[in-house]
């Protein structure tokens, strides 16, 4: 009798420490997990990261650390073993990343398109032409001395700056002799992308932006669009997880979740949706219905990670 008393008695107190969230439960009281995430910037200013992350904050009882830079030190920090997740948007150096053993499963969840924005008189002259058009003349006015034609770049290994590279190539420019220090008409920031459009903007000069930042700094700027048409300005933003086979302390379960979290269609849907009523147009597109046209695997925007 007494041992059935003893065993009831404890049952209830095991009981009641569960529901008050004493010992393992995953309720509010359970301590939250850390997420620790690289972006780059363009995620981060146009407060898409922000908006998504207090989403996720509430769904896994998580704490979201984000530090925001270009690709290139995002990249940085995962090589490092800093992060556990990163997101970022250069094809190049990502299968790189991965290749080398970094990250894996990584997962495209959304993408925008690169516009280059430009004082309203356009000195240039570039409206309307195909973006390596536009920055061969910028650089041949630049060149020339040409009143108010310049070109401010990101200057930061970033995506972006990755882009801009990419597009003086097209132009038949070979970047580090012929562009990179070739004059006063090229500035470098050495900054995030909404610092850049502020320095863009002072200098009255011209400036590659991803759309969706361009968008959300607009109402600051005195810069329009330019050129945003050309199969080159496509921008794709991918999650990965850093690698726990080569950094085991990472906290590899929850950049899993994070990163499923990314392409599930609730997630989708916000992004598609984010600053289309501020904005009157999203900000960024939610890759999963156009994975054939962004020219990815379906399996890196719809399957989950198990």
């Amino acid at each position: 009798m007494l041992r059935r008393t003893l065993f009831t008695v404890a049952a209830v107190m095991v009981a009641f420490m569960l529901i008050c969230g004493c010992i393992g439960t995953t309720g509010p009281e359970t301590e939250k997990q850390q997420l620790r995430i690289a972006t780059t910037t363009s995620l981060d200013d146009t407060k898409l990261l922000n908006h998504l992350s207090t989403i996720f904050e509430e769904q896994y009882n998580a704490e979201v650390l984000v530090v925001s830079a270009g690709t290139g030190i995002a990249l940085e920090y995962g090589q490092r073993g800093d992060v556990d997740v990163l997101m970022v948007h250069d094809r190049v150096r990502e299968d790189v990343f991965l290749a080398d053993g970094y990250g894996i499963n990584r997962r495209v969840f959304a993408y925008n398109y690169f516009i280059l924005a430009g004082p309203e008189s356009d000195p240039a002259g570039i409206k309307g032409m195909k973006p390596e058009e536009a920055f061969a003349t910028i650089r041949e006015k630049g060149m020339a001395g040409e009143s108010g034609v310049a070109f401010v770049s990101r200057g930061d290994a970033s995506g972006t700056h990755a882009k801009e590279k990419a597009i003086w190539k097209g132009a038949g420019f070979d970047y580090a002799t012929e562009i990179q220090g070739s004059g006063d008409w090229y500035l470098e920031a050495g900054k995030g992308m909404g610092e850049t459009l502020t320095m863009s903007n002072e200098k009255q000069a011209y400036v590659l932006s991803d759309i969706g930042t361009y968008l959300a700094y607009k109402g600051d700027l005195d810069l329009v669009t330019l050129v945003d048409e050309g199969d080159i300005l496509l921008n794709v933003y991918c999650a990965m997880q850093i690698n726990p086979a080569k950094y085991p302390d990472i906290n590899s379960e929850i950049a899993k979740d994070w990163v499923n979290f990314m392409i599930t269609d609730e997630v989708q849907e916000e992004i598609a949706s984010f600053g289309v009523a501020q904005y009157g147009q999203p900000l960024f597109y939610a890759a999963q219905d156009d994975w054939e046209k962004i020219g990815v695997p379906q399996t890196e925007v719809k399957d989950p990670i198990p």
